[in-house]
């Protein structure tokens, strides 16, 4: 996910084998729920109530959870909100303090658990985001670790994978799956970091657009090398880089160059059943006219399924 401009500031199905080295836990539950439910990504920050009740107002039933901050205080109320309105969370997302620079030139330098100067303050950001999601019933952690060396040999690839572990060896202590959100890196890259992680709750949090604003992978592509690693997904749209320097541009669901229908029937030919999270990078009236035409658009997708 490339984040929300308002969010800069404040800030499947599970694999049986992974779910039963989770057993009893909400990752090993949540494999129990309806596919490709629908949802959408909340910043409950700052107007929690405001945030969850927007769900509802939607007709949905799902939400992610987009915040940085961790306290139980918070949570609480967070958790009181969600059972107010029948919401369920499907994960928890925190990207730790630290400027981050979402483009090409000081991205690199600034996202994620690559850079040495904000890795122990966001290892430790990421830890309370997971205890969050563990009082807020949320399976997953998510978030960007940033443009993962595609060197294996670079100095910076074998730190990364010790920091990964760490987050997610604490958010197995949770009973939670941490997921790689997509985007600074190409699928290649992602699954040899999963493999060289070397743990069993670990996955991939699929956002369609950030494989083509970052111009790594067509999604369609990326859905297949991914497979059944893929746990959750941000449905959002995008055209491609034209500018070496700045990313590409989110564009509202069906402007775009992801191809919905593909990007799902590779998924439920793979076992997804997990949900589908609407995100939309703009604020105000015009992301909700954006977002309730981007359901009509993937229950067209998902309707074609036959689930």
């Amino acid at each position: 996910m490339s984040l929300l401009p308002t969010r800069r500031s404040i800030l499947r199905s599970a694999v049986p084998l992974a779910a039963a080295a989770l057993s009893g836990t909400a990752a090993a539950a949540a494999v129990t729920k309806k596919p490709f439910r629908l949802g959408i990504l909340i910043t409950p920050d700052e107007r929690p109530e405001q945030e969850i009740k927007k769900v509802r107002d939607l007709g949905l039933s799902t939400c992610f959870v987009s915040t940085n901050r961790y306290d139980t205080q918070f949570g609480a109320q967070i958790k009181q909100l969600l059972e107010k309105y029948q919401v369920e969370p499907t994960a928890v997302e925190t990207l730790g303090p630290g400027e981050m620079v979402w483009d090409f030139l000081r991205g690199p330098a600034t996202i994620g658990l690559v850079p040495r100067k904000t890795r122990r303050a966001r290892i430790d950001a990421m830890k309370r985001g997971s205890d969050l999601g563990k009082q807020l019933g949320a399976p997953f952690l998510q978030t960007h670790c940033g443009f993962i060396p595609e060197d294996p040999n670079d100095a910076l690839y074998p730190e990364l994978v010790a920091a990964v572990k760490e987050v997610a060896s604490h958010c197995k202590g949770n009973g939670q799956m941490f997921l790689f959100e997509t985007g600074q890196e190409t699928p290649t890259t992602l699954m040899r970091t999963i493999e060289d992680m070397g743990l069993d709750n670990v996955g991939v949090g699929l956002d369609t657009a950030n494989l083509i604003l970052y111009g790594k992978a067509n999604p369609v592509d990326a859905a297949e090398i991914f497979g059944k690693h893929i746990y959750a997904v941000h449905a959002k749209d995008g055209i491609y880089p034209t500018n070496p320097r700045k990313l590409g541009e989110e564009v509202a669901i069906g402007h775009g160059k992801v191809d919905f229908k593909r990007v799902f029937e590779v998924m439920h030919r793979n076992g997804y059943t997990g949900a589908i999270t609407i995100e939309r990078e703009i604020s105000g009236p015009k992301q909700i006219d954006d977002v309730k035409r981007g359901i009509e658009h993937l229950n067209k997708a998902i309707s074609t399924l036959g689930i």
